[in-house]
């Protein structure tokens, strides 16, 4: 009977410990849920006659999602964890308004409609406005692609993501080729404002279908009618707890990242569980994210840089990064059997203060970023570069990240700015989470005759596993 009272106190006191460790790291090192993101299907909301699409839409995502701000609210109010953003991401929209759709302009009614139902629920973004289209593309596809300035330029909240490319597809070739025009497009409509509309716009190789972050996030075609998918970070938890390992070997520098990964992950699934359990939908997956803030300690470049590098940049960053990334995997498995989405260390210059840090040093060039790419979450991730960059140089930028993503079997993205009207020495401002981005210089030599050939890169050979 002693013995079982003396494990019942020590088990209390472990709990008891965990919850003040977990207090030190909301209070003092910026952990944060980052994102509660519904996933909610829209297949039944597909018509022919749009109007009635449109009316499908709206009544579908306010109907479901009409709890969601009120019950993150709720839940940081009862376990005292910053939710940062509630979001909304739905089924691709090429696929919702195909039906219907008979112009470019048909679609844009489509993403203000999402619009006007995520400002009814209160959420912060809805994602979705996208188009998956790795081996080809419909009518729809392409129609809603070419839409894509004019539905971001006349919404506030609405992100949109296109696939090109995949391990067992190959990379679309004129899909990213388009893209390089509509990047450069979207840029263009918004260049009163720093071409922002550029922020709300991602390209993908191997996009997952659980993704709760923006802009890249929608609602796999495979998922459950609505889904709950949690998305957490804690760049400012890791390096504080390498701090306290200052000199150590990597033996001892790798099981500190995932044991804080670990306890960072679990925070992700309790905060999961309590929103499934009080909106009566199922729990998808928690998204262990390192993604950084450009509040001061709360960026991924400084973990590499306590890890050893004097900048992100450095010789050395790549490993530096793939070990961090790894790392933060293993503890994240350990702690929830649904893990999912990106789960790793995302390295966006803008909303990095490190990142923005290297790049202004010199440290951080495009070419170097694309390196790390090989090794990280995601990929080119909010980067400013010069307003008059050939559109066939944006597609070949975004082809380069698609083969990565292609022959290494992972997850890879473009989102990159075209900042119109600045060049090398300018910067944009974003504001809030976004930041500001340095414009970063670009290789100035043509990929055109590449980029204009047209067709498929083909899967490479380990894709085919039959």
């Amino acid at each position: 009977m002693e013995t079982i009272k003396r494990k019942a106190w020590f088990i209390t006191m472990i709990n008891l410990y965990e919850v003040a460790e977990t207090n030190e790291m909301i209070a003092k090192e910026n952990l944060d849920v980052r994102t509660i993101t519904l996933g909610i299907s829209l297949l039944d909301c597909i018509d022919s006659d749009l109007q009635k699409v449109n009316e499908n839409v709206y009544r579908k995502i306010t109907t479901v999602a009409k709890d969601l701000v009120q019950t993150g609210q709720e839940i940081e109010k009862e376990f005292g964890i910053p939710i940062v953003n509630k979001r909304i991401s739905v089924t691709p929209m090429a696929l919702i308004g195909g039906a219907a759709c008979k112009s470019p302009d048909d679609f844009v009614t489509l993403a203000q409609t999402m619009d006007r139902a995520a400002k009814a629920v209160g959420v912060n973004l809805i994602g979705g406005y996208s188009a998956l289209v790795s081996k080809g593309m419909t009518q729809a596809d392409e129609m809603l692609i070419r839409s894509i300035p004019k539905a971001l330029h006349t919404t506030e909240r609405v992100c949109s993501s296109v696939n090109l490319g995949s391990t067992k597809t190959g990379i679309n070739m004129d899909a990213v080729r388009l893209m390089g025009d509509i990047i450069k497009e979207t840029a263009l409509i918004s260049q009163d404002n720093d071409s922002m509309d550029c922020m709300k716009l991602v390209v993908f190789c191997n996009a997952p279908d659980d993704n709760p972050f923006m802009a890249g996030a929608f609602h796999g075609v495979t998922e459950a009618d609505a889904v709950i998918n949690v998305g957490v970070s804690g760049p400012g938890v890791v390096k504080t707890a390498l701090e306290k390992v200052r000199g150590e070997n990597f033996e001892v520098l790798c099981e500190t990242i995932k044991k804080t990964a670990f306890k960072v992950t679990r925070v992700g699934q309790l905060v999961a569980q309590e929103a499934s359990k009080m909106l009566g939908i199922p729990f998808g997956i928690v998204d262990l994210s390192l993604a950084p803030t450009p509040a001061i300690g709360d960026s991924v470049a400084d973990i590499l840089c306590e890890i050893g590098l004097e900048y992100a940049g450095a010789p050395g960053t790549t490993a530096a990064l793939a070990l961090l990334n790894d790392q933060v995997k293993k503890g994240g498995v350990m702690a929830s059997s649904y893990v999912g989405g990106l789960s790793g260390a995302f390295i966006p210059v803008s909303e990095d203060q490190g990142m923005i840090d290297a790049v202004t040093a010199g440290a951080l060039t495009l070419e170097k970023l694309e390196a790390m790419t090989c090794v990280c979450s995601v990929g080119l991730d909010m980067i400013a570069i010069p307003g008059d960059t050939p559109n066939t140089t944006i597609a070949g930028i975004i082809a380069d990240e698609m083969a990565i993503g292609m022959v290494n079997q992972k997850t890879t993205a473009v989102r990159i700015i075209p900042a119109i009207g600045k060049t090398l020495g300018d910067k944009v401002e974003f504001g809030g989470l976004f930041g500001y981005a340095p414009i970063m210089p670009v290789n100035k030599f043509s990929c055109e005759a590449f980029v204009n050939r047209g067709g498929r890169i083909p899967a490479p050979i380990h894709s085919f596993k039959n």
